[in-house]
């Protein structure tokens, strides 16, 4: 919407002679465009945790959403509850056929991809924690779906996007992929691959006008989180919002959790045309807890 101010400013001729008023019209718009009107965009894992956060920052801020995730039921109810900017299509990310399937449908509807974040994924058991008694099924589990299935991802949004010449692909990482001793093996071996995979494609995507960045964030208390931490605390029927309050204590910022809407409005700045000039990029979402570590001096 357009508002016209007019306003009258009277300028003093320099020889003394009446004063002429000047009429200046002021035009501004007091809509404020949402920044990602138009664009289409697929979530791996919308159905639920942070892919689902996602999903409901993307459509508020304009964007047509196609929730692709394994889990049918979980998958349509989260799309019929964003409404008409969203649908749903159900994949199995870690098999080639179903991704490709799931890139040319939305192709076929919508005409285009503008953005793509993978955001599937799993976690695994904590026990056994040693290297020595790595369970090796269980960590080809793990990186089918976390590395696998990103780099399907990543290869069928490049096929849909390259000729488009633009488009912005997301991936998750997070701070068990930055340092060791905070995840089971499994899981944070699969999370340290993420950055590398982002930075190698980004290499040739920019040559095309597609971006490809990752987001590492900090603890957060979703279902795959709680379930981890669970098992940790396996015996002492520990409450749930307990169970939060444990996860959200890791944080180092003072009077800051790490929240599912961190993660979403750092998706969105990456995916949106604030971020025209990123790629090849691991935005770090932990309040600094990757950044320092105190030592414990002894004192006399």
């Amino acid at each position: 919407m357009l508002r016209s101010f007019t306003r009258n400013f009277k300028l003093i001729a320099s020889n003394g002679s009446i004063p002429k008023p000047i009429t200046s019209f002021l035009h501004y718009s007091t809509s404020s465009s949402r920044k990602l009107e138009g664009k289409v965009a697929v979530i791996t894992g919308g159905a639920s945790g942070l892919g689902k956060a996602t999903a409901e920052e993307f459509v508020s801020q304009g964007a047509q959403v196609i929730i692709v995730d394994i889990d049918e039921e979980a998958g349509r109810m989260v799309a019929t509850e964003l409404g008409s900017a969203a649908n749903f299509i159900r994949c199995d990310v870690t098999v080639e056929e179903q991704v490709a399937k799931a890139v040319k449908t939305v192709l076929a509807r919508h005409g285009k991809l503008d953005v793509l974040l993978n955001s599937a994924g799993i976690s695994c058991s904590i026990s056994p924690p040693s290297i020595a008694d790595l369970d090796i099924d269980i960590y080809d589990k793990v990186m089918r779906l976390n590395v696998r299935g990103t780099v399907l991802g990543i290869k069928h949004a490049a096929r849909a996007m390259i000729p488009a010449g633009s488009g912005s692909i997301l991936c998750l990482s997070s701070i068990s992929g930055l340092m060791g001793g905070l995840g089971p093996h499994a899981y944070s071996i699969s999370k340290f691959t993420i950055p590398g995979v982002v930075k190698t494609v980004a290499g040739e995507l920019c040559k095309h006008g597609i971006r490809i960045n990752c987001i590492s964030p900090a603890g957060i208390p979703t279902p795959l989180t709680l379930r981890m931490f669970r098992e940790v605390f396996r015996g002492h029927n520990i409450p749930e919002e307990q169970l939060v309050a444990i996860v959200n204590a890791g944080g180092d910022l003072k009077g800051e959790k790490c929240e599912e809407r961190d993660v979403a409005k750092a998706a969105l700045y990456l995916a949106s045309d604030d971020a025209k000039f990123v790629t090849g990029h691991n935005l770090v979402v932990d309040g600094g807890f990757t950044c320092f570590k105190t030592l414990n001096l002894p004192f006399p």
